[in-house]
């Protein structure tokens, strides 16, 4: 008797040995799903049954105020945090709960807000901790990818993280993420404290990378920047998901904005809600 068309190649075995069933699994498409996920800091949740999906060799957005939750789910999502409910899937794989490492090994590398650097090490010292748990071929391999990405760094392999500017060391961070060849990467608060010509040179370097097919969620507090890179976009208000659907509706709508945002008074002179950033300013 054969086997049931279609049956073959529908599972994958997850880092923990487990069997996943593609079929059946919603996220097992090649996209990157988080849903219905909840997190908590200080004994109250503060992210809130969110579900959004970031799509292979894409950017998606996801905006909002100071104080919408976004860094809390992006911690949450890399591991730092434990989430109280929901799951984080990539190809069926549940990520969500699992430790950084594990995650990272999975396909999904993440940037905080803040570029989170050893001050003390170098840049070189930097990117090896990145690679930590790599073999050797693959760290060699992944170092080459992110000098090629930012030539600027092979002069300040010797410098303290410490004494690079603000935007060196933006690279250095993306560096550490993309040195294990991940399929998703999320990025919070890209231009944070950084001079205009720094993100203009951060901007062609998104793009490469889902040129090469790795998938982007970009947190940004400009609008601007975020919807100008991106295909579909979300608006998180209050730790909730407020607008959903594309990067292309919100620029053609900036009313829309102004609703998810929760933005009070009259809309700006450019269009865009009032309060809302549009483009950073000089750092």
């Amino acid at each position: 008797m054969s086997e049931p068309a279609g049956d073959e190649g529908n599972h994958v075995t997850d880092p923990a040995g487990n069997e996943v069933d593609r079929v059946s699994d919603p996220a097992a498409n090649g996209a990157l799903s988080i849903s219905e996920f909840t997190v908590a800091r200080g004994g109250r949740p503060v992210v809130r049954e969110v579900s959004l999906e970031v799509v292979p060799g894409e950017v998606t957005a996801l905006l909002g105020p100071n104080g919408a939750g976004k860094s809390t789910l992006v911690l949450a999502a890399g591991g730092v945090l434990k989430p109280l409910s929901g799951s984080v899937k990539l190809d069926g794989i549940e990520l969500a709960g699992r430790r950084p490492e594990r995650i990272r090994q999975t396909g999904l590398a993440i940037v905080p807000e803040g570029r989170r650097l050893l001050g003390q090490l170098t840049v070189e010292e930097n990117i090896k901790v990145a690679t930590y748990s790599l073999p050797r071929d693959q760290a060699k391999a992944g170092r080459g990818r992110a000098l090629e990405l930012f030539p600027e760094l092979e002069k300040r392999l010797s410098n303290p993280a410490r004494a690079l500017s603000g935007g060196e060391q933006q690279m250095v961070v993306l560096a550490q993420a993309l040195v294990s060849k991940p399929r998703f990467v999320i990025i919070d608060e890209l231009s944070l404290g950084l001079a205009p010509v720094v993100v203009q040179r951060l901007i062609p370097t998104i793009r490469t990378m889902t040129e090469s097919g790795i998938g982007v969620l970009l947190i940004e507090q400009f609008t601007t920047l975020a919807l100008g890179l991106a295909k579909s976009a979300y608006v998180m208000e209050g730790g909730r998901i407020r607008f959903s659907g594309s990067a292309q509706e919100l620029r053609d709508n900036p009313e829309l904005l102004h609703s998810a945002y929760l933005y009070r008074g009259a809309s700006a002179p450019n269009g865009s809600p009032a309060g809302a950033p549009t483009a950073p300013g000089p750092a």
